[in-house]
Formats: structure tokens, sequence, C-alpha cells
């Protein structure tokens, strides 16, 4: 990068303060950290923050006039920070002196309080001290932000919003800390969207998540998790109530799971994709019992018949015997940011009943997605799609799925997904052991039908000359697509082919030697690097929807790159060379793939 001469930078600045003079107070903010953001060094490793500051106040030296006397180590995007942060803190910079001494910064702050007095309150001193320690450590940390014109927005931001708070000086004391800095850095650069989470959606909640390091680094398995929401929604008394509550946690969790990931305390996605997971079970066990329970009060109230409700609350009858079955990302255990949630539910007996339709619709209206796409729950995968019952019977869902049923072959593909998470348990494996029989029975795969869909795909929602990380030639959907293939052409003869997971099927169709070993680690490493790529691109762009990578030499390219810890000149080279590798083995393995 090359300096801009003084004049030039000089321009740049009046023309800001005009901006903002005419109104365009946000837009010239956001050009300013641009600009500081441009200025920053090359991101170096993280680590524990030991830049001294040194803070002076000094009433004596000057009649009307605080100097404030400030020593620190140098760091890019501290006096951007400082000045606006005073602003907002009512503090009034009359002039200001800039010196550097080697590595070290002894600025000079000539200033009063917003009546134009000294600063002379002593409590007031300690919050300017709090804050101008907590500006230096954070810019100290900025490097290491995947987005560090997003983190100083956002920490401006954050700090506008923490001084409406009572207890904000508490507040800033606990952020001073630099293994919480260093967690704030990168959520506030990582994703507008989880950024929004944070301070606009439950930020009274989630403040808590940012500053417990310690408790960030805890695992909370299925278990923990579910004790936990037990003990949250034991004092509910209505419906409502419950499904508020039920809500609050999983939004609370699913931000601590998001943090816990953009924080490098779960750096692999795998990982990260069975704590979403668990979250996702458990949040749906406690929405099935909770719109069971309101179910079963309506109806009581409805009827006044005492032995149907008995009977609906105790050994069921076939009537209300029912599952949820996870598909798609779900069912493989390999949920990611902003996934929805796709599930099936299927009762017992010849039809669904009341009972079975009403609690579908109930439960539809536990769980609420903060915004499309986002732990969004999606029944469509059910027989006839939208057309379609709510409720599935077990003898429709046999029907449906057969192979002389109306089912297209890409859906009776998808029950590979199938894997039962809530409601009875032994009529979950009834279910499973049904799939088994419909999926690998003795009827042949056909690949022409699927491969038709797949060329469908391509056309319809990949633009030329761009690459879809989902469903260009050799991205992710290919890699799945032939997974699922090998599955259904060796899964009677192989049963332990019939899991869910991606790369658990890889590694099982590598040891039952039915793919060579260089096959199942070009084909898994290809997986995780589109999953990472395409939840890179959710967090930058705060949608679920758009997988288009941007154009190579653009800035938006050269953030993605930073958030997967790539140099940005390679990333275009790379995702090509995951997708030939792909589109290699398809062809190899029988599922071959056009290069365009």
């Amino acid at each position: 990068k090359h300096p801009r001469p003084p004049q030039v930078l000089q321009r740049e600045l009046l023309d800001l303060i005009n901006q903002a003079r005419a109104g365009g107070r946000r837009e010239a903010q956001a050009k300013l950290a641009k600009r500081v953001s441009e200025a920053l060094p090359t991101a170096r490793p993280a680590g524990p923050v030991h830049s001294p500051v040194e803070i002076e106040f000094d009433n004596d030296s000057h009649p009307d006039l605080t100097l404030i006397r400030i020593a620190s180590d140098d760091t890019s995007g501290f006096l951007y920070e400082l000045t606006n942060s005073l602003t907002l803190l009512g503090i009034d910079i009359r002039q200001m002196t800039i010196r550097t001494d080697g590595s070290r910064v002894r600025d000079t702050l000539l200033v009063t309080d917003d009546s134009g007095r000294k600063l002379l309150d002593e409590k007031r001193q300690q919050v300017l001290r709090t804050a101008v320690v907590l500006i230096q450590h954070f810019t100290d940390l900025l490097p290491q932000s995947p987005d560090p014109e997003a983190a100083l927005l956002h920490f401006q931001e954050l700090l506008e919003r923490e001084l409406l708070e009572p207890d904000w000086l508490t507040r800033l004391t606990s952020l001073q800390r630099p293994e919480v800095l260093a967690a704030l850095a990168k959520l506030l650069g990582v994703s507008d969207l989880l950024w929004e989470d944070f301070l606009r959606l439950q930020h009274a909640n989630l403040f808590p998540v940012v500053t417990d390091i310690a408790g960030l680094r805890l695992l909370k398995p299925r278990a923990l998790l579910a004790t936990e929401l037990a003990a949250e929604m034991a004092s509910t008394r209505t419906f409502a109530q419950g499904c508020d509550r039920l809500n609050v946690f999983k939004d609370r969790e699913m931000f601590r799971i998001d943090m816990r990931h953009v924080t490098g305390i779960v750096p692999e996605f795998i990982d990260f994709a069975h704590e979403l997971t668990d979250l996702a079970e458990t949040v749906i066990t406690a929405g099935c019992e909770l719109a069971e329970r309101e179910v079963i009060a309506r109806q009581g109230r409805a009827v006044g018949d005492a032995s149907r409700v008995g009977s609906a609350r105790g050994g069921r009858d076939a009537s209300t015997t029912y599952c949820v079955a996870a598909l798609g990302k779900l069912g493989g255990r390999e949920l990611g940011f902003a996934s929805d949630i796709e599930l099936l539910f299927v009762f017992d007996g010849p039809a669904p009943s009341e009972f079975c339709e009403r609690l579908v619709e109930m439960f539809q209206q536990t769980i609420v997605a903060k915004r499309a796409g986002i732990f969004q729950i999606d029944l469509r995968l059910r027989p006839h799609g939208r057309a379609g019952s709510l409720a599935v019977s077990l003898d429709e869902f046999t029907r449906y799925f057969a192979a002389d049923g109306a089912a297209w072959p890409f859906e009776r593909q998808s029950l590979i997904k199938l894997r039962p998470i809530a409601g009875d348990a032994a009529f979950g494996e009834t279910v499973l052991r049904r799939r088994d029989e419909l999926l690998f029975g003795p009827v042949r795969w056909e690949v022409a039908p699927v491969r038709a869909m797949r060329e469908r795909q391509a056309r319809q929602h990949v633009q030329a000359g761009t690459f879809h990380a989902k469903l260009s030639p050799g991205a992710l959907v290919d890699v799945e697509y032939l997974v699922q293939l090998l599955q259904l052409t060796h899964g009677a003869q192989h049963p332990a082919l019939r899991f869910p997971g991606t790369l658990e099927a890889l590694a099982v169709l590598e040891q039952e030697h039915l793919i060579p070993s260089n096959a199942a680690e070009s084909l898994s490493a290809a997986y995780l690097f589109f999953r990472r790529l395409i939840d890179a691109l959710r967090m930058a762009r705060g949608t679920a929807d758009d997988r288009t990578l941007p154009p190579a030499a653009s800035e938006e390219m050269a953030n993605l790159a930073r958030r997967l810890n790539v140099p940005s000149t390679e990333l275009s080279q790379l995702t090509e060379q995951h997708a030939a590798n792909v589109r290699a083995w398809g062809w190899t393995l029988g599922w071959p793939i056009s290069p365009a």
C-alpha cells in the first residue's frame, strides 16, 4: 500500500467533515473506518496483550483545561477509537499533541467536559482511564480481526450502547481483560449477523457469554444442554411463556457455540457442527414436549374426555405414537452457520389422527427463526411436499418412498440422512428399519434422473463466469451426491454405510475398500473446505442464500480469505483445485460431472 501525500489526506478529511455536517455522520464514519483499516499491519498470531498504558490527569498546568497524558505502545486505530469514544463520553478535545518515541506514543490531550469545565471529578477520571485502556488493548488486537473495518465500527457502536446501560462502568471494566478483548475483536469483525445477535437481539443475555471466557471454553454435551433447558423451562406456566423461554435459550446457546468457533476454541468445522446439532436436538425435543402438552390440554378442555387425555400422556395408542426424524444437514450431524432444520414427523397407524396434525401445527409455533434460513424449521421434505399432510403415517411413508411410489429418485436418496431424534424411541427404530428396507433392497439405483436434476441446478442457479460453493460442478453438492450414490450402491452388503454423515460414510467406504484411500482423503478435504467456505460466506453476508464467490481481486474476496486464514491470492486457486479433484473422482467412481 502506497501512503497518500499529506495534502490528499487533508482533502479526504475535509470531505468527511463536510459529509458529517451535512447529515451523513454514519456514512462518514464508515469511510473513515475503512481508511483506518487499510493502514493496519498484516495480521499476527493471537496472544495475550502486554502493552502497558500510562494515563495522567493534570489540572494544574493550564488555567482552563485538563491535560490528559497518555503513553502506550503504538497501535493502529488507537487515536481513531480514542477520539470517537471521548466524544461519546462527553469530552471536548480542544487540542492534541502527538509524539512517537520508537514503538511508544506519548499523546497529550487538552480537554474539558461538555459544559466547558475541567475534569475534576475523580470518578469521571476513572471512567476515562477504563475507556482508554480498553481502547488501546482493543486496537492492539485489530490485526487479528477477520474484518478490521467492521470491527472498528462495531466497537464504536458497542461503546455507544454500553454508555446507556446503568451499570456501564462495571461492563467496561469487565471488557478490559485481554482474553475478552481478543474474543470481542473477532466477534466484531467476523460477521454483521453475529454482531446483530450480540448487540441488538439479545444483548442483555448475550453480553455475559462474551465476558465469561472460562465458561466459553466449556463443552456442553446434549445431556447438559437438556438439564439446563429443563431448569429454565420449569417455572413456565403457559404455552407462550414456554416458547419464549425456549427461544431465548436457543438464541443464547447458538450464539455461544458460534463464538466458540469464531474465537478458535473449537477450530474444527465438524466439532462445531456436532455442537450445533446437539443444541438443535435438545431444542426440538423440548419443543415437541411443549407442543404435546398444549395439544393434550386443549383437547381436554375442548371435550372434557379425561380418558383420552390420559391415554395420550401415558401408554400411547397407535394414533398418538410418533417420531421426529432429522433430515439433511441435521440428519447427518453436519449443521453449519445459518443452517435450517429439516424434519419429518412420522406417526404410527394407517393414517394420522387429529392429534397428530394438531401436534405438528403446535410444534411449528414453538421455535422461531431470528431471520429466514437460520434455525428455521423446514418440513418440505415430507411426502408430496407442501401439498402433503404435515403429519405422515408410517403406511404413507412406505407407499410414497417405495421403488414404485410417487417419490422422485432424489427424494428417496434424501432418506439416507434420516435419523430419529425425538418422540417415541422404539417407534423411531421402526421407522429407521423401514427406511433401510426401502433404500437398500434389491432395486438398482438409476443415476440418470439424479444427474439430470443436478445439471438443472447448475444451469438455473450458477451464473456464468462465477463459482457457486454449493452448486457449481465439483462443489459441495457433488461430494454429497457422489457419497450418497456409493452408499445406495453398496449399502445392502455393507450396513455400516447406512450412516447419515458424509465424512463417516467416506471413512467406511475406505475401510471396506470400496474406494481408494486417496479418493477418501481428497473428497473429505473438499467437503470440509466447501463447508467452511459456505459458512464464511454466510457470516460475511448475513444470509444463508448467497453462496457465490466474490470476484477474485475484490475486497470482499480478501476479507473472505482472511476469515478462512488463506492468502487472498490463493483462495480462488484452492477452490478450483478442490472442485477439479471432486470432478475427477466423480468420473472415476460413477458420478460423472460436467466440467462447466
